[in-house]
């Protein structure tokens, strides 16, 4: 049953054939018809659940002072397994609950719902209809009474509020903490940080691109502070484990939130954080410059400071320039790496490889779409070298120890860069690997092609190569043309339908 945009019988919902009541903890009783025109929350908990008996204690506070208005309220729909749990749990409530007997009604509400995971607050409008569904709980933990009456309007405004008038005392201080964490315990004021440019570090201390960025930001952070430069950092760890918490931060130089502190869980929201390891960079006047410089910083180290748009113009006029420039030994010769292997483990000069089309190839034997992927490339290989013998695939490999590459990479006919060769890490910065595998097209006269080769050997074949957008343009045109011949069907654009 779909809740959404659709305005609901709260009667229907939250009655049986025998009872049109909802009950109080000191036993009385409400019709149910008494909810009709006001907001409610279908409040799912259990006495059991630690994050539930977390949250009841907020929702009291918001319910309490929102009782004088007369038009909210919340219904308890218990996960509890026992009468007793029930009984005890609601009477920590005060508002409304559907009797703990009404096994049928919990299940079903449950079911309509969709309830996965608790606690879940649910929120209807006064016309009955869903205004806050699996966001309710964060609401609610966000902006406390200030999100009444728990809308998209109301919530899209105290974003928009909270943006406009954000300083970073506003980010960073709550209720019961004015102050940050140093590595030796001492406690920050966050009025310190006013006035300079502050990077927020999301990060999971056992996350693995993490582990790799914090060195990176340790490097450009003291270089910075060498320069006498107004720039600090605040780790928000989102670790569970103090003992993980502990463990990472000591090798940091800056501050930090405490661990679990309730800001953090509200700033993944507010920045909303997609991917870690994060670096949201605060400007001197409190407002965000930028959301995320964790690129940045892998790709040009300290010549990404400041961080400004301007900067990000600069750079990517450079990378433009780069781009244009690019030569094939550009991106495969790194100092003395300036071969590749072969079959046999005999050095290839990157030089021989010179003006003809390369497919870099990203892949490990772990990764079952890289094994899956593995014998329609190799037939494309060899479709290919036939037509044009100047045309060749390097394997970089993710593979986690050397006996595993040699086992896999003896299945393919080509080239590959030694295992654990350090331009692997290059390449998947360069050309932005987020998964494997992946192909990158180059073509004779060193510049890239297209990072999508993958995507078109899968749709194409050997009849993708060589890459260009030219030819992937004239394939489809071709296919579509085939197709206008298929009887009973009609093809315009990327679609092709039933007549």
């Amino acid at each position: 049953m779909a809740t959404e945009d659709v305005s609901l019988d709260l009667s229907t919902l939250l009655s049986s054939e025998e009872r049109d009541f909802l009950i109080r903890n000191n036993g009385d009783q409400v019709k149910v018809s008494d909810l009709v025109g006001k907001i409610v929350g279908f409040y799912f908990s259990g006495s059991w659940c630690g994050p539930c008996r977390n949250f009841t204690p907020l929702l009291v506070e918001v319910y309490e002072h929102l009782s004088s208005k007369g038009d909210f309220e919340v219904v308890f729909i218990s996960s509890d397994g026992d009468d007793e749990s029930f009984n005890t749990y609601f009477s920590e409530m005060p508002w409304l609950a559907i009797p703990f007997s009404e096994t049928e009604t919990r299940q079903r509400l449950k079911e309509v719902f969709k309830v996965r995971g608790i606690p879940r607050l649910v929120i209807f409008d006064t016309n009955g209809k869903v205004s806050c569904d699996n966001n309710g709980v964060s609401t609610v933990k966000e902006h406390g009474v200030d999100g009444y009456p728990f809308n998209l309007d109301r919530l899209n405004f105290l974003k928009e509020n909270a943006k406009k008038n954000q300083t970073i005392s506003s980010i960073l201080v709550s209720s019961s903490r004015d102050y940050v964490i140093s590595n030796d315990g001492k406690k920050i004021p966050v009025s310190d940080l006013e006035g300079k440019l502050v990077g927020l570090y999301f990060s999971v201390h056992a996350h693995r691109m993490c582990g790799e960025f914090t060195p990176k930001l340790v490097e450009l952070y003291k270089t910075l502070k060498e320069k006498g430069e107004n720039f600090e950092v605040v780790l928000l760890s989102l670790d569970d484990e103090e003992e993980d918490f502990k463990e990472s931060f000591e090798t940091m130089p800056w501050l930090a939130l405490p661990l679990k502190d309730k800001s953090c869980e509200k700033l993944v929201r507010y920045f909303e954080l997609r991917t870690i390891p994060n670096l949201v960079i605060i400007g001197q006047d409190g407002k965000t410059l930028n959301p995320n410089v964790a690129e940045l910083i892998e790709e040009h180290g300290i010549e990404a400071y400041p961080f400004t748009p301007e900067k990000l113009d600069e750079l990517a006029a450079i990378e433009k320039a780069k781009l244009e420039s690019q030569t094939l030994e550009s991106v495969l010769v790194n100092g003395e790496n300036d071969f590749v292997i072969g079959k046999s483990g005999s050095k290839v000069p990157v030089s021989d490889l010179v003006g003809k089309n390369i497919l870099l190839y990203f892949s490990a034997q772990w990764c079952p779409p890289c094994r899956a992927f593995l014998p329609k490339l190799i037939e494309a290989y060899h479709t290919i070298k036939r037509k044009d013998n100047a045309f060749e695939v390097i394997f970089i490999s993710s593979d986690r120890d050397q006996s595993t590459f040699d086992e896999f990479y003896s299945e393919m006919p080509w080239l590959a860069l030694p295992f654990g060769d350090e331009r692997k890490q290059i390449l998947s910065r360069k050309f932005k690997i987020q998964g494997i595998p992946a192909a990158v097209a180059i073509g004779p006269s060193g510049r890239t092609i297209t990072k999508e080769a993958r995507m078109h050997l899968t749709a194409y074949g050997a009849d993708a190569f060589p890459f260009t957008e030219e030819h992937l343009k004239q394939m489809e045109e071709e296919l579509e043309e085939k197709a206008k011949g298929k009887e009973g069907w009609n093809c315009d654009g990327d679609v092709c339908r039933r007549a």
